[in-house]
């Protein structure tokens, strides 16, 4: 069977970085380096088949930056603007290339949310209903539907290739104790750090040292940081943040649009 590799496409928070109307020292940053760049956060497994894991409104060019044609299976963590807003881009493959609905896996709340908002091409996806705890299978992954706390019916993933165990978490408060169990000594955690020191929604969201703080207690051996503002709160630089986290020797790493590994 071949290798299984996951993709961050998106590493931001919902007004991406830089942001349009902002001016902060991260999104200047931003405007002049595209290494400091992000957008909604969206993530991909590939294999023998294309798992999304979420539909940002930025996903025609993720798609078009990865070169993929096509996608096979989706997968949804919420229904917030900037984890479906992409969601339209995939009718006109259904309709165009692949003839045939994509089978579509996220929590019943979120679908019922994505069925509202989407209705006209609802014919488009083959809708698979996934309750709290859950597990499934897509490609020879397992991954079971962990609840976290967010919106309602938000979900973190743990990922299971039989090599590696992985949680992907990019909208979450603190983890609920169930689903910190279930994570704990995970290979990889890939986890919400929206703001930097004060958090300003902290029953829905992380900071990113709130983030390191769950990351190291849960010992995870690798974390990295997504979902991030850089500019919610007080502003942070890239160049600063990667100053900030040299203390943790490589454990803790900023994820990046585009950064892709084995798993």
């Amino acid at each position: 069977m071949k290798k299984h590799t996951f993709t961050f496409l998106g590493t931001g928070a919902g007004c991406g970085v830089p942001a349009f109307f902002c001016d902060c020292p991260a999104c200047e940053e931003a405007r002049n380096d595209p290494r400091a760049r992000r957008g909604d956060c969206g993530a991909l497994v590939t294999g023998e088949t294309r798992t999304l894991i979420d539909t940002p409104p930025d996903l025609r060019q993720y798609l078009i930056r990865e070169n993929l044609r096509y996608i096979d299976d989706l997968v949804f963590t919420h229904w917030h603007y900037d984890h479906v807003g992409g969601l339209g881009e995939l009718e006109y493959m259904v309709q165009l290339l692949t003839k045939a609905p994509v089978a579509t896996y996220a929590s019943p709340y979120t679908l019922q949310s994505i069925g509202r908002e989407f209705e006209y091409m609802m014919y488009c996806l083959a809708t698979a209903p996934v309750q709290p705890f859950e597990e499934f299978a897509i490609d020879g992954v397992k991954y079971t539907a962990l609840p976290v706390r967010h919106a309602p019916g938000t979900y973190g993933y743990l990922i299971e290739t039989g090599e590696t165990r992985m949680f992907y978490a990019c909208d979450t408060g603190a983890l609920p104790d169930e689903t910190a169990e279930r994570v704990r000594g995970v290979d990889i955690l890939a986890m919400d750090a929206t703001y930097w020191k004060e958090n300003g929604y902290p029953d829905s969201h992380h900071s990113v040292q709130e983030t390191i703080e769950e990351g190291l207690a849960l010992d995870a051996g690798q974390v990295y940081l997504t979902h991030l503002c850089m500019h919610y709160s007080e502003p942070i630089t890239l160049a600063e943040l990667h100053d900030y986290l040299k203390q943790y020797d490589g454990r803790v790493l900023p994820a990046h649009d585009g950064l892709s590994f084995a798993i």
